[in-house]
């Protein structure tokens, strides 16, 4: 494959953003199989955003010939309060996270934080040289990549977060650095410091958020960017929230809940499940409605869809039956995977 093909391959959607197109076109003329990270904390279920959106990128840059390695952070699982610091309940879910990814990713690399750090001389010593070049408030700024702020009330481990963040990308030797939009914080720290440092400074790709299906936050006190990821999906707000241990009533059900207002393409949470999820190396999309409200309707491209719904030529109920079919199509190799492996799945139980 050529460099401009893998370009084309690392950037598509859902990747909202790459830093840049040119560090990553040189980063490919000298090295045709780069590094790539993605940190994953350890937490709830994972879902069509967290499993299912971000692997669809991952397998992008598989096949891109490069080489993924997924790290399953556990440390900083422990230092976020996840399972309430319990270290057992959190090995459980990191051999529940590596098996999910294993299967959906065939030849990522899965990375466990413990073991990093435990075979990593230097790591401890990097993070201290780090952090003495980031400033408390500057460090601070960074603390929404766990979901924090300065106004909540932080224990200190937690500002060790962003820092050692950023340290694993040199231990890992990542030459791309890639996670949702919410992490951008954290990676042009990064690319800051690194040269400070005399680090090799990485690419950074940032994917797009997909959202919850309730209404979209809208508030005059938030960026844009701050807003997206307020909205995300997440699995804190379960009943917004499609997991891939879901049935496929559940999906039904959770799909006729959602917010999808008559002819509103912007901020329709359940347009962009169509876009990113269901259009997905899909090459039709078929809407099954009775012939006295229209007959039914095929689609080869997301774009015709959004245009049919933006003419309220398509009633939200009978999008929102299409998108629970073709979600729920998705999922069953995965739900049927995990059948097997439901001893994984207990420690949820008591999270519910």
């Amino acid at each position: 494959m050529d460099i401009e093909s893998k370009i084309d391959l690392v950037s598509k959607p859902p990747i909202e953003e790459v830093v840049t197109v040119q560090n990553l076109r040189e980063l490919l003329e000298t090295d045709a199989h780069p590094s790539h990270y993605i940190g994953l904390e350890i937490s709830g279920l994972l879902h069509l955003g967290s499993l299912m959106l971000t692997g669809f990128k991952i397998n992008d840059f598989i096949k891109a010939g490069i080489n993924c390695k997924i790290f399953l952070a556990d440390w900083h699982s422990y230092i976020n309060n996840k399972f309430d610091s319990d270290w057992d309940k959190i090995k459980i879910a990191l051999n529940y996270y590596a098996e999910a990814f294993k299967f959906f990713c065939p030849g990522v690399n899965i990375i466990m934080g413990s073991d990093l750090y435990a075979d990593s001389k230097n790591y401890w010593e990097n993070l201290v040289r780090f952090s003495k070049h980031v400033t408390l408030s500057r460090n601070t700024r960074c603390l929404t990549i766990m979901g924090r702020s300065e106004k909540d009330h932080l224990h200190f481990a937690q500002y060790l977060y962003p820092p050692m963040q950023a340290v694993d990308i040199e231990a890992l030797d990542a030459s791309i650095v890639h996670a949702g939009m919410d992490q951008r914080k954290v990676h042009m720290l990064a690319r800051e410091v690194f040269p400070k440092m005399g680090w090799k400074v990485p690419v950074a790709v940032h994917h797009h958020l997909l959202p919850g299906l309730s209404e979209p936050v809208n508030s005059m006190f938030q960026s844009t960017d701050d807003a997206k990821v307020s909205s995300k999906m997440s699995k804190s707000k379960p009943w917004t929230c499609v997991f891939i241990h879901d049935s496929e009533k559940e999906i039904h059900d959770k799909l006729k809940k959602a917010w999808c207002p008559e002819g509103q393409v912007e901020n329709n949470p359940v347009l962009e499940m169509a876009k990113y999820i269901s259009f997905h190396e899909t090459k039709e999309f078929k809407v099954d409605r009775p012939k006295k409200f229209g007959g039914p309707l095929s689609f080869t491209e997301y774009q015709q869809l959004e245009t049919i719904y933006l003419e309220k030529k398509l009633h939200p109920a009978d999008l929102k039956s299409a998108v629970a079919d073709s979600v729920n199509q998705k999922i069953q190799p995965i739900r049927e995977f995990f059948e097997s492996k439901t001893h994984l799945l207990k420690i949820y139980e008591s999270e519910e």
